[in-house]
């Protein structure tokens, strides 16, 4: 019982720091910069973290961006505003993020600067194979260690091979429903946990909305960002440097609206 709750644990903190700090901070925000050398490990670790749920980083950041410029109006890809459920609005964001990660449709090419590309990587990651393959190691991790008996363990397996998306649908329903205000943004973005250990400072959305540009997504003295925590270490290593020109998509958005 011990290993298989700590191996939950394990790929939910990876899982959910590669999505914090590459997809979003980095690849949607570019809140940081990193060597080509770095930028391809971190790629790479984002494939191995999420596994089966790969999200790229290219359909993730455009996904972002849009939803940034136009934060819960009827254009905000993943606005639970316009959703009688949180399962409905996951399947218009999974039809929203395929035409853009697998370039059915070409977004504003304002929404497309600076986003890490690594094709032969991303086509493996979107592969069926390669899902069905990595989700099979899930399930016989869990079939050599589950005892025998509780077969109930099995239940975590699904959230295993949809863990990109779970945490998507954490943050967007939740982060845009529940909790409290900093600040008075032109959207309905809360921050639903004063402590945000369970999505690494992603559930500061109402902090994040009113500072797009800022890696530090806690703004309270009694938030805590883990994500920027690490980030920290990481500027102190020189392994990524600071952005002083990040991009305010809001402000992209406003243009293209006008």
């Amino acid at each position: 019982m011990t290993i298989i709750l700590a191996f939950f644990l394990t790929h939910w903190v990876l899982s959910i720091f590669a999505q914090t700090f590459f997809l979003h901070r980095y690849a949607a925000h570019g809140m940081f910069r990193m060597t080509p050398f770095w930028e391809k490990c971190f790629h790479l670790f984002t494939v191995i973290a999420q596994g089966p749920s790969y999200l790229n980083p290219y359909g993730y950041a455009v996904l972002h961006r849009l939803h940034h410029a136009f934060s819960d109006t009827d254009k905000d890809p993943h606005s639970p505003m316009f959703h009688p459920n949180l399962f409905r609005m996951m399947w218009k964001t999974k039809h929203t993020y395929d035409d853009y990660a697998y370039d059915r449709i070409a977004p504003p090419a304002d929404f497309t600067v600076d986003i890490p590309r690594w094709d032969a990587v991303d086509r493996l990651g979107q592969s069926w194979i390669f899902r069905i393959a990595f989700g099979s190691l899930y399930f016989f991790f869990y079939y050599a260690f589950v005892p025998e008996g509780q077969w109930g363990w099995y239940f975590l397996l699904p959230v295993h091979w949809l863990m990109g998306p779970v945490h998507g649908a954490i943050v967007n329903w939740c982060g845009h429903k529940y909790g409290y205000v900093n600040y008075k943004n032109e959207d309905h973005s809360r921050n639903t946990l004063p402590i945000d250990f369970i999505t690494w400072g992603e559930l500061y959305q109402n902090n994040h909305h009113a500072n797009p540009t800022s890696a530090n997504l806690a703004q309270k003295w009694f938030e805590v960002d883990l994500a920027y925590q690490v980030i920290k270490v990481l500027l102190f290593l020189r392994i990524i440097r600071k952005n002083d020109n990040v991009p305010v998509w809001t402000d992209v958005g406003k243009t293209i609206a006008a």
